[in-house]
């Protein structure tokens, strides 16, 4: 089985992945307007999100407009905010089904009980890492074919924001952690010792008793 420092690891990298899962999720810098033609001379930074559209001021002035409309939204928002906030229990559910199953900790029982649960955990963190890689992934391709789209004006432009970047490193975080602790699982099988034939070894004397004894025969 790996060692305890192993999913000790991996705990700390599902940590990370977590904490980036959730903030990448509540980020308002899903999309930036593209700083392209006239908008490179423009003292306001548009950012769209999940949940929220923000506009920044070069005056320091900031202000949000929440999203309340779910059905007026696009369909990949719609899937983004669903598989984001699935990611995001799947791998709260993950830390603590790890946190008994691990090797450090007296929770969980004994060996066996502990591995299934390692594993259960793995499963979770598998999952949300999958969770949230596809919606990044979808909203990365929409803002790209927006981008080089030659119908859409440059003001309409916008380039892949902070938030997107943190999903795609968190899914990573949580895809690796889930694989070390489901991996952690299997115990190697020794393999099968045979034992070798026992060989008969016959006595000086007994080989000579039979050999008289064959040779009595043919007299």
């Amino acid at each position: 089985m790996a060692s305890a420092s192993l999913q000790f690891f991996a705990f700390i990298l599902a940590l990370f992945g977590v904490f980036g899962d959730i903030t990448a999720t509540l980020l308002p810098n899903w999309k930036v307007n593209a700083d392209v033609g006239s908008n490179i001379i423009t003292a306001i930074t548009q950012m769209q999100g999940l949940w929220m559209d923000c506009t920044w001021y070069s005056t320091g002035m900031f202000s949000c407009t929440l999203k309340y409309s779910v059905l007026s939204l696009p369909i990949y928002i719609q899937a983004a905010r669903t598989t984001m906030v699935l990611s995001c229990i799947l791998s709260a559910f993950g830390i603590c089904i790890t946190t008994v199953g691990m090797k450090c900790t007296k929770l969980g029982g004994d060996a066996a009980s502990k591995s299934h649960a390692c594993f259960g955990g793995g499963i979770c963190f598998i999952l949300a890492g999958i969770f949230g890689l596809v919606p990044t992934s979808w909203y990365t391709r929409e803002i790209i074919s927006n981008f080089l789209d030659q119908n859409v004006p440059e003001s309409s432009k916008h380039e892949p924001g902070g938030a997107v970047y943190t999903g795609f490193i968190s899914s990573g975080f949580l895809l690796i952690a889930g694989v070390i602790f489901c991996t952690s699982c299997f115990k190697k099988q020794p393999g099968a010792w045979i034992c070798p034939p026992k060989q008969h070894h016959f006595s000086s004397t007994e080989e000579e008793s039979d050999t008289g004894y064959n040779l009595k025969d043919y007299v």
